[in-house]
């Protein structure tokens, strides 16, 4: 079971949550509404498509599919991927190693 806790940021609600020990933080929950998969559902996909440790998540609205995916920044080693999973659909829409002027 997860344990929430809220956190108010400059750039809107994150909300910051444990799972198996390790905490991580995402932005975007208010489009959740709209995803017809959860959070915990795009972490398993995104960890089946990149192997390593989920540093950031996010639910955003960007081109692509639905036009409303989960964006995770998988870390693996010194390399960090971005996997971006489908919010409506469960697709993964990408998977890429991060450059080094990663937004």
């Amino acid at each position: 079971m997860y344990k929430f806790s809220h956190i108010l940021a400059a750039a809107g609600i994150i909300t910051a949550f444990a799972a198996g020990g390790s905490a991580y933080a995402y932005s975007g929950q208010r489009y959740a509404h709209d995803a017809k998969i959860t959070m915990a559902q795009a972490r398993h996909i995104a960890l089946k498509a990149q192997n390593g440790k989920i540093v950031t998540g996010e639910l955003e609205h960007e081109a692509g599919g639905s036009g409303l995916r989960y964006s995770f920044d998988i870390r693996l080693g010194k390399v960090t991927h971005e996997v971006g999973v489908d919010a409506r659909t469960g697709k993964v829409l990408e998977n890429s190693i991060e450059g080094a002027n990663a937004d």
